[in-house]
Order: structure tokens, then C-alpha cells, then sequence
């Protein structure tokens, strides 16, 4: 078995994305800034969904398509590491994007619109402000990277309640265990940010499922 053929056999997740092609800058740049903001990973262009290699059809222009997103789409500007991979005939391309130490980042939507997005499981989630500022402090809102399990008390409470409840919110989980907001946020966007749970910031309030 190939190196590729082991990336995709892991399937998509926190640190990889299949994409059969760059259609534009900015939908890509979502994908890139999630990975730097959260634990840096890896596109792999020219790959369906379901870990069919279809190649691409102009390695250098999705070459350029990925280096504009990276340079003009996203802000701080970043840098990619693109490899060329021949398999079976057909190119795919490997990029690994680090991550980064200058979050957050920003992706560039629409004209104008610039928004921060992590790294959720195998999706790119916008990020709230109190997001963001986290990204920013992550030593003031002591937030460790990926620590090992067993949960603590307060974090193994949020997955308890989420086993009889759809969701929960910022204030339910300050409710729950009778705790600060800092102390409650810095909870539930670690988890957020290591997997455990999904962030959903579409809707008026900012709510947690698992």
C-alpha cells in the first residue's frame, strides 16, 4: 500500500480533507485556515468524498489556485507544503498545512467578509468571537493541546448531560454545574477544539452537541 493510499484508507478528520478539485479560492481558504488555526493537517486534491482518486487535470493551476487562497484569501497570509503524487496514472496533490503559530486566521467569503473557522472532526466551523479569543490567549485560557484522557469531572459532566439532552448551551453548562462563564467556556471549547464535541454558532445563541 502507497503512502496515499494509507492517508485516505484514515479517512477525513480533524487533520485531513479529501477535495476533487479547488473550485475557487475562497472555499478552499475555509479548509485552509481551519487547519492552521486548529492542529495544522493535510488536503488531498484529487480525491472524491469517499476516497476515490480521481486525479486532477492541471496540476500547476491548482497549484496556483491553492497558493492565491493561502497568500491573498487568508489573513495572516500562509504557507503550503505541496507535493505531487502520481497514482495509477492520475495526480493528486498532498498539501500539508502547518500549524500555525500566528492565529487566528481568517478566510476571505465574499468581498469584504472575512471569518475564522477550526477544525471540528472532519468539517471547518465558524468560529465565535469568544472562539477567536482563544485562539489568541490559548496560555491565558489554559488550553493545552490535546490532552490525554481520562476527562476531568467538569468535562465528563457536559458529555453526561449530552447522553439525555440534544444540546447544551454556554448557559445551561453554567447552570449545570454552578460555574463561571470563563470557567464553563474555556471547558466547552477545549472539548469543542479536541473533538469531543461539535460547536454550532448558526443560530442565535452558540450551542454544543456531541
Amino acid at each position: 500500500m502507497t503512502d496515499l493510499q494509507e492517508l485516505i484508507r484514515r479517512g477525513e478528520g480533524e487533520q485531513l480533507e479529501f477535495k476533487k478539485k479547488t473550485t475557487h479560492p475562497s472555499r478552499i481558504s475555509r479548509t485552509l485556515a481551519s487547519l492552521a488555526n486548529t492542529h495544522g493537517g493535510q488536503v488531498l486534491v484529487g480525491v472524491e468524498d469517499d476516497g476515490r482518486i480521481v486525479g486532477v487535470r492541471d496540476a500547476e493551476e491548482e497549484i496556483y489556485l491553492l497558493r492565491q487562497a493561502a497568500l491573498h484569501y487568508v489573513e495572516p497570509a500562509l504557507t503550503l507544503y505541496i507535493k505531487e503524487w502520481e497514482e495509477d496514472g492520475r495526480t493528486v496533490l498532498i498539501v500539508t498545512v502547518p500549524e500555525s503559530a500566528h492565529k487566528p486566521h481568517r478566510a476571505q467569503v465574499a468581498e469584504g467578509d472575512w471569518r475564522g473557522y477550526v477544525r471540528v472532526r472532519d468539517e471547518s466551523v465558524q468560529t465565535s468571537q469568544l472562539t477567536e479569543k482563544a485562539l489568541q490567549r490559548p496560555d491565558d485560557l489554559e488550553m493545552p493541546r490535546l490532552e490525554k484522557l481520562p476527562l476531568n469531572k467538569d468535562e465528563l459532566a457536559v458529555l453526561d448531560y449530552l447522553g439525555s439532552h440534544p444540546r447544551i448551551t454556554l448557559a445551561q453548562y453554567m447552570k449545570l454545574l454552578n460555574i463561571g462563564k470563563r470557567r464553563a467556556y474555556r471547558t466547552l471549547i477545549k472539548l469543542t477544539l479536541h473533538g469531543y464535541l461539535k460547536h454550532h454558532d448558526k443560530e442565535k445563541e452558540v450551542y454544543y452537541t456531541l
